[in-house]
């Protein structure tokens, strides 16, 4: 009858309800970024679309600032 099963244990949120989405909270920001240095898309971030908009803007003057980096090439 039902051929998808729901989880009945709801996920965690990406952000929590304390932190603040600001270019400075690289800690944050860095979950959010693939190993390429790429931004992933809200369906991976699991975000809404103001949030995703709002970790779009602070990453990308994040990487303005030198605090992330613009692409990631280390292997």
């Amino acid at each position: 009858m039902n051929k998808f099963k729901r989880s009945s244990r709801r996920r965690l949120p990406p952000i929590r309800s304390g932190e603040i989405i600001d270019y400075k909270n690289t800690s944050l920001l860095r979950r959010f970024i693939s190993e390429q240095g790429k931004i992933l898309s809200r369906r991976m971030n699991k975000l809404t679309s103001k949030q995703q908009r709002l970790v779009t803007v602070a990453i990308k003057r994040a990487c303005i600032l030198a605090l992330l980096p613009f692409l990631n090439n280390e292997s």
